[in-house]
């Protein structure tokens, strides 16, 4: 029976990841079948911690997240849990060897958001990205190239870049919810009162150095899973451009979505050009 209960934990990872995020799941459908179901378990890990910080507001957060982190060494330890997305999850960390140290500074981030909610220097706003965004993207590297540490090392910069670049966007994007609903600002030296275009123009183009630098570790990908990582590349400069052309008062005062035919438009075109062979 223990077959069916890693099963049952492999599809609450799935569903968490088709649930929770439509774009990622989409993209993670272009991977590799053989891959897939990894970077499920890491979605569904990342997901529930997050959650935890980020929703659980009737809750004692603090206890929930240190009860979360002892049954994950638990799991990691023991290659079990009654956790499904924990159980899902160590089974991907232990296959691919994933590095601790990356799930470390993961949960050194969420517990900063427990109770961080500004982010006055570059050192802290950098700190945060790598353990929230950078770290989740060598998760998801470390399987796309079967735990091969020589194109590992060499991929790293890049898919530091990518995952600064998603988290980026994300910190514009939802600028107004984390701010009114969690009095959070991400962005150092950054007062919300005072947002303008100057203030948005900049943050733009730091995000368009990151997914300049991102871009040419995709080029290098595994066939495996360049599709899937172009797919959600392309998303994420879709959802940057219309960043841009919105003013920075409704980027202040509501979410910026892209809506779903855009985002089945942004899947057809990276297929043509993947077949094309002009990724």
């Amino acid at each position: 029976m223990k077959d069916l209960f890693d099963k049952v934990s492999l599809e609450c990872s799935k569903n968490v990841t088709n649930s929770y995020s439509t774009s990622f799941s989409l993209a993670t459908k272009m991977l590799s079948k053989n891959i897939r179901q990894d970077i499920y378990n890491i979605y569904g890990f990342v997901r529930l911690a997050d959650e935890i910080v980020d929703t659980f507001h009737d809750f004692d957060k603090k206890i929930l997240l240190d009860r979360f982190i002892d049954e994950l060494d638990y799991s990691l330890k023991n290659n079990i849990s009654t956790n499904p997305i924990l159980n899902s999850f160590q089974f991907t960390v232990n296959k691919y060897k994933i590095d601790y140290e990356l799930i470390d500074a993961f949960l050194t981030s969420m517990k900063m958001d427990l109770k961080k909610v500004k982010y006055s220097t570059e050192k802290e706003y950098k700190d945060y990205i790598y353990g929230s965004a950078d770290v989740v993207g060598l998760m998801c590297l470390k399987v796309f190239v079967g735990g091969d540490k020589e194109t590992y090392n060499r991929l790293k910069p890049s898919a530091m870049s990518l995952g600064s670049a998603f988290q980026k966007v994300n910190f514009l994007r939802d600028l107004n919810a984390d701010y009114s609903l969690l009095n959070r600002t991400y962005f150092p030296n950054l007062d919300f009162n005072e947002f303008d275009d100057d203030a948005k123009m900049l943050i733009m183009n730091e995000i368009e150095e990151d997914f300049r630098k991102a871009l040419k570790g995709i080029y290098e990908l595994p066939n495996n899973s360049k599709f899937g990582v172009y797919a959600a590349y392309k998303y994420y400069k879709r959802l940057l451009k219309k960043l841009k052309k919105t003013s920075y008062l409704k980027i202040k005062n509501q979410r910026v979505r892209v809506p779903n035919y855009q985002k089945v438009d942004v899947l057809a075109r990276s297929y043509v050009r993947y077949r094309l062979n002009i990724l």
